[in-house]
């Protein structure tokens, strides 16, 4: 009986935030909302506009970052491995290349969206 009070429950309440998510966001339609957005460029302009490499290089480095944190993830359960000392050595190796890449992005002013 539990089993399929959770279901309704669960079912219900996902049919709810279904039903919101669809209808709420129609609610307040104007015109930058429904217009198409195209990596910062005017949709309505030319297509052969040149563009920044900036908007693409700070891209990447987020990308990098972020894959290099997701690496981060799996630390709290790899703390009950039967080494630790070696978990934290790789753990503190990896947070020690992300902050030196930081550094160096932040010294060669990679991170600074003015050209």
């Amino acid at each position: 009986m539990n089993l399929i009070i959770s279901l309704l429950t669960n079912v219900s309440i996902a049919l709810i935030l279904i039903s919101l998510a669809f209808w709420l966001p129609q609610l307040n339609t104007y015109v930058e909302k429904t217009s198409p957005y195209e990596c910062g460029f005017d949709p309505m302009g030319s297509a052969r506009l040149p563009f920044s490499m900036k908007f693409f290089l700070v891209a990447i480095t987020f990308l990098l970052f972020d894959l290099e944190i997701a690496l981060l993830l799996p630390l709290p359960w790899a703390s009950q491995t039967s080494n630790l000392q070696l978990m934290l050595t790789v753990a503190l190796m990896l947070l020690l290349v992300l902050t030196l890449g930081l550094a160096y992005e932040w010294i060669q002013k990679g991170l600074e969206w003015v050209e």
